[in-house]
């Protein structure tokens, strides 16, 4: 097999979905049909969550020929034997239930970042949330499997690792039942720390309630894991938590950003949020966007709420109407820029650590900072992938910050 691009219409096309939204759903219909439009003998396998959630929907889109769910994704090249094009779509699709085993990954090859995963499925039973009937119950590696896959990634010349998984900081169950391991996601992390080959480890999504004081002040003190935290708050209102079921208030969240904004000053906050929950009226709304405001956090990353059916708010009354919806999903936009203007201006005439990416446009290369700033500076191949010391020189509100080299910038 040989990966080629898109436009080039390709002999197997392979789409992993993902079922969090309506949006989800309907874009990989579209994909389906950009496919077969750029090659109509193309072999099209779905794979991933909308394939687990509903395989025999997925059958009846036209030109579909193979449908793989959660588990069974994972033995796709068992399926790849004939590529000729099926008269009934074929499916492969186990009850969620028998969705038990860990299976290890990570992203390699387009990316000087790789996202690896050390976690998956989740046992919180969010109201508005299909993940776990996708995804099964949470389970996880070794910290001695990890470690593996870390030497293994770092091998391939990889210097960030991002660890990823649905629920990681329920990291420790095994095999998504009861057996646990006698590891924490906090022990995983202080192992990972003492891996010398990779320069730079970041925490993806970590639920508030799990993200303990332990865990904020080992970043703090940690030689690589990045001081770079997301938070899903999903609401600010109290109210719209409790009918979310969601497994902490307002008050926790602040306390959790309080302590992170203490000890690390510097450090980039990202939030999730949605709005047009069911029952949330205008009041809730404004109190969740008061709260935001207030808060000192660097961007967010917001959803309009979709109804899923199968999850328990899909029968809540007192919906919100889908352009109110709109309407504040925008205005959260709008604070999220100035939240993230905000933090990169409070960062200008500071020195951080540059990972730069192989990119080159208008002359500049561009990567990340350690708390997450994006930079560009005037392009050089011999800086890529390695880490650089800058000076945080200009922002003119776009999405990058102006940076200098300092004078000893490689670091050895």
């Amino acid at each position: 097999f040989q990966k080629i691009n898109f436009e080039n219409g390709a002999d197997i096309m392979v789409i992993n979905t993902c079922s969090v939204t309506e949006n989800a759903n309907r874009e990989c219909r579209m994909i389906v049909r950009r496919a077969l439009q750029k090659n109509p003998e193309s072999f099209i396998a779905i794979i991933g969550c909308y394939a687990q959630l509903k395989p025999e929907e997925i059958s009846c889109i036209e030109g579909v020929d193979l449908v793989l769910g959660a588990t069974e994704k994972f033995n796709l090249p068992n399926y790849l034997n004939d590529f000729s094009k099926k008269e009934n779509t074929e499916i492969h699709s186990c009850t969620i239930g028998d969705s038990n085993i860990f299976t290890p990954a990570y992203s390699f090859g387009d990316r000087k970042r790789t996202f690896l995963k050390v976690q998956d499925g989740c046992n919180y039973p969010c109201t508005y949330c299909t993940i776990p009937l996708a995804r099964g119950a949470s389970r996880s590696a070794t910290i001695d499997e990890i470690v593996r896959q870390v030497e293994e990634i770092s091998s391939k010349g990889s210097k960030e690792i991002v660890l990823t998984g649905v629920n990681i900081g329920d990291f420790g169950i095994y095999d998504g039942l009861t057996e646990k391991h006698e590891s924490t996601f906090y022990d995983l992390i202080k192992k990972l720390d003492t891996i010398r080959n990779i320069e730079r480890f970041r925490i993806s999504s970590i639920e508030p309630n799990l993200l303990k004081d332990e865990i904020i002040e080992f970043v703090s003190s940690s030689e690589r894991f990045a001081p770079h935290f997301h938070l899903p708050l999903q609401s600010g209102s109290d109210k719209i938590l409790g009918l979310m079921r969601r497994r902490y208030k307002r008050d926790l969240y602040t306390d959790r950003v309080s302590l992170i904004k203490k000890i690390m000053p510097h450090a980039c906050i990202g939030v999730d949020v949605i709005v047009g929950f069911p029952g949330e009226t205008e009041n809730d709304f404004l109190e969740t966007y008061n709260f935001l405001n207030e808060l000192d956090i660097s961007y967010l990353h917001v959803f309009t709420y979709s109804e899923r059916e199968n999850t328990e708010a899909f029968t809540f009354p007192n919906v919100v109407n889908y352009s109110e919806r709109k309407k504040r999903n925008k205005m959260l936009r709008i604070l999220s820029e100035k939240k993230r203007q905000n933090f990169y201006r409070s960062n200008l005439g500071k020195q951080f650590t540059v990972l730069f990416e192989d990119d080159s446009h208008d002359g500049y290369m561009h990567g990340h900072t350690e708390n997450y700033i994006k930079v560009r500076m005037p392009y050089d191949s011999s800086l890529i992938n390695t880490p650089v010391q800058v000076f945080l020189e200009k922002f003119d509100g776009s999405l990058c910050v102006n940076a200098l080299p300092l004078i000893n910038q490689i670091i050895e």
